[in-house]
């Protein structure tokens, strides 16, 4: 069954803006009109230059083009590991991060001035669910919140899940509610919006 939410961009007031891929497998590549990758990006990239994937709670990345790992050139699927270097072509470099200990969630840093189409500030790989707050291994970092919230997935709908009370499309939820396309959350101390890709 098709991914009801395959991408979206999920926009975190004050923090920035996130490109959300939901498919175990994603495809990275130039940005061009018309282009069906998951993860389109401004750079001297071949259309179609890398596959992520992600399979029994580990990812791995598989070279169709040009790609090093680490600093050494791969040409064949290879594992990846918190704080791997990727560098896609010879200049569109990502760090890759998979840091919650309770999650599956990963995350593409942008290390080079490269970005998506639409813009985002980072990709992040969800599996069943994502994590926003304070601490460091979250998933996106929110400096100035004091408590998490999670963003995961449930048969084929997605849910917004935090401490105390959040307001979804003007309407007030005890601690849990869904989200649909282009839904507005808030809450005291935090406000995010989806925006469909």
């Amino acid at each position: 069954m098709q991914d009801p939410y395959p991408r979206f961009l999920l926009w975190v007031d004050a923090v920035g803006g996130f490109l959300v891929c939901t498919n175990d497998r994603v495809e990275l590549g130039r940005a061009v009109p018309g282009t069906t990758v998951d993860v389109p990006v401004f750079g001297d990239l071949s259309r179609r230059h890398a596959k992520i994937w992600r399979e029994d709670g580990q990812y791995v990345i598989e070279p169709t083009e040009q790609v090093s790992l680490n600093g050494e050139p791969i040409d064949q699927p290879a594992l990846l590991t918190d704080g791997a270097k990727i560098v896609l072509g010879s200049k569109v470099e990502f760090t890759f991060h998979k840091s919650h200990a309770l999650s599956g969630t990963a995350r593409l840093d942008f290390q080079s001035r490269h970005r998506t189409q639409p813009s985002a500030d980072a990709i992040l790989l969800m599996a069943e669910s994502c994590v926003l707050g304070p601490r460091k291994e979250n998933h996106v970092v929110c400096r100035d919140w004091t408590q998490d919230l999670v963003l995961y997935r449930q048969a084929d709908d997605l849910y917004c899940q935090a401490s105390g009370p959040i307001e979804i499309d003007d309407r007030v939820h005890d601690r849990r509610g869904k989200l649909g396309w282009n839904s507005h959350v808030s809450g005291s101390e935090f406000a995010f919006s989806l925006e469909r890709v």
